[in-house]
């Protein structure tokens, strides 16, 4: 059994939507960061960081999105999130993983202007493409959908502005998993700030 620790539309959302996209079976423990809970020495002992995600596999946590995304994918490699017999396919996957993780995720901090610069960024790399990596959706998809969907929330996005971003977000959010995700987390209730 896996046990996802999560925080509703923080970037535990990422794997949350890939573990209903590969159909496994697992339980959430939400966290409430209001309440403080992820500063609680019961979850600190699972996570010293206290940050979400924590995926729990056979009584072993595993942190980091970029991780817990690539666990998923190979454990559950039917589901087709992450190619395996494409060697070039898989490291441009890493890196876009790596990409989103470095530079896209930190850049709201230092301002919109910086975030929007990111996401120019991140629309000229996907340039015509259906998905990060050809026509089929991988966990880095799914990343960079999480990362967009909370930008969003926060920013004034003019129409047009980032159509190509626009269109992959609006393909990923009609996904079965993506909208089960939602509708959990939004029952459970989202603490972030705009």
């Amino acid at each position: 059994m896996l046990t996802l620790f999560l925080a509703p539309g923080s970037s535990s959302m990422a794997p949350h939507i890939a573990l209903h996209e590969v159909g496994a079976k697992f339980e959430i423990r939400p966290l409430s960061f209001a309440r403080r809970e992820h500063r609680e020495p019961a979850y600190l002992a699972i996570n010293p960081e206290g940050k979400v995600p924590v995926l729990i596999v056979d009584g072993r946590p595993l942190t980091e999105v970029a991780g817990i995304l690539f666990y998923i994918a190979r454990r559950f490699p039917h589901a087709g999130l992450l190619p395996i017999d494409d060697p070039e396919a898989e490291a441009r996957i890493v890196s876009w993983m790596s990409f989103l993780a470095s530079t896209v995720h930190p850049a709201r901090r230092r301002g919109l202007e910086h975030a929007m610069d990111a996401y120019r960024i991140v629309e000229k790399r996907l340039g015509n493409q259906e998905f990060v990596v050809g026509s089929r959706m991988s966990i880095a998809d799914i990343h960079l959908f999480r990362l967009f969907w909370r930008f969003r929330r926060s920013a004034n996005i003019a129409p047009g502005e980032l159509p190509v971003l626009q269109a992959l977000y609006d393909r990923i959010k009609e996904r079965p998993a993506v909208k089960q995700t939602c509708e959990i987390e939004e029952k459970i209730g989202y603490e972030l700030p705009v």
